[in-house]
């Protein structure tokens, strides 16, 4: 099984475990001096090269790493994770159904609760399971060209390596839910169903009723990214699907919009008659806009949780003052914090942010891109 991680040596375990120690008691009055804690883990770590979070520092570190998520806009509500302790599972058939279940959970009948899984970590020796799926709820592409392709174009090759693999697709619909791939500790990666009950979808109308529901469009409720890592304290969970809620213009002006995914401006813009004919009509503006009403509309309507980019904007600047209150300084990748569109109709476009790192966090580490394509997994 390939290592994702660089091999950390005991020493720099031991300065990123002491870091997340002394937060985790400073910023949790009642677990008393941080002294003996320390301690335990110093001796653990000689002894093993490893040590074990308590449930509590679990539940602590993962919220903290999303407090730390520098390209997150949704940070407010960091505190209110909920933390789902799964480090006793190593197969893949175990991870996979508690995925299945994390995204129930995690659905609430449409009342989206953010929620985070935590699978083994990785050990001496002995790297944790793994989910290549970039997110637990992905839509199949069929073909292997932008033009052509049915569905989801940045899921093609996964769509293709999985049929390879013996999957036999969907009904081919621009919208057949992909199984989920995992692999097991000391196993190969292997794909499972994504059971339909898992899976809460919402029909995209259009708010003037202009007949959109002919298209079929659709998108599922829970944003659930599976194939980052939570690194807390110099411990790497490589499996921690986790989720918050989605911001419309996700949906709206990238999955929805963009040319490598499904590419729906001329369609809609179609749709509405617009003159296509030369960028200064401003034809994919006035399509963005629309699309992004649909999404907004449709969620609504159908009583999910989604946020949208003004709100969520201020909720930021927000989440920022309030940390800052507490002494806490907060990093942001401005090229994701501020939305796809109106960006400078938004407070967040008209400041400045540093891109802060920290040894509690959610990374990408090397070769999870290449997986979520599914690259090697036939």
């Amino acid at each position: 099984m390939e290592i994702l991680q660089q091999r950390s040596t005991t020493a720099q375990v031991w300065e990123a475990a002491e870091e997340f120690i002394r937060l985790f008691h400073r910023e949790n009055a009642d677990s008393g001096d941080p002294r003996a804690r320390l301690a335990a883990v110093r001796a653990e770590l000689a002894e093993t090269g490893s040590y074990v979070h308590t449930p509590e520092e679990l539940v602590h570190g993962a919220r903290v790493a999303w407090r730390n998520s520098n390209r997150c806009i949704g940070r407010l509500y960091w505190n209110s994770l909920r933390v789902r302790d799964r480090r006793g599972l190593t197969d893949a058939d175990d991870i996979a159904a508690e995925c299945f279940d994390h995204l129930r959970e995690a659905t609430n009948g449409g009342r989206v609760r953010p929620t985070i899984t935590v699978f083994a970590p990785d050990a001496p020796g002995r790297p944790g399971p793994l989910i290549w799926s970039e997110q637990l709820i992905r839509y199949a592409g069929y073909g292997d060209h932008p033009s052509i392709t049915v569905g989801d174009a940045r899921n093609a090759p996964l769509t293709e390596a999985l049929l390879q693999l013996g999957w036999s697709g969907g009904a081919g619909t621009p919208f057949d839910l992909l199984p989920l791939v995992v692999q097991g500790v000391d196993d190969k990666p292997r794909w499972f169903d994504t059971p339909a009950d898992a899976v809460l979808e919402v029909p995209i109308h259009h708010p003037d009723g202009d007949g959109w529901a002919d298209w079929g469009l659709r998108w599922h409720a829970v944003p659930a990214i599976s194939n980052m890592c939570l690194e807390i304290g110099g411990i790497h969970y490589p499996a921690a699907p986790f989720n918050g809620w989605y911001m419309g213009t996700e949906i709206g002006a990238r999955n929805l919009a963009d040319t490598d995914r499904y590419n729906l401006l001329p369609a809609v813009a179609r749709r509405l008659g617009l003159d296509t004919s030369s960028d200064r009509s401003l034809w994919k503006d006035r399509a963005l806009v629309e699309l992004n009403r649909a999404v907004l509309h449709s969620f609504d309507r159908a009583g999910v949780t989604i946020a949208d980019h003004h709100t969520e904007s201020r909720r930021f600047l927000s989440h920022m003052e309030r940390e800052e209150g507490k002494g806490r300084e907060v990093g942001a990748d401005w090229s994701w914090i501020v939305p796809p569109i109106s960006g400078s109709a938004t407070p967040v476009f008209h400041r400045t942010y540093e891109d802060r790192s920290s040894s509690t966090s959610y990374v990408h580490h090397p070769g999870a891109q290449e997986r979520a394509r599914g690259r090697d997994l036939v």
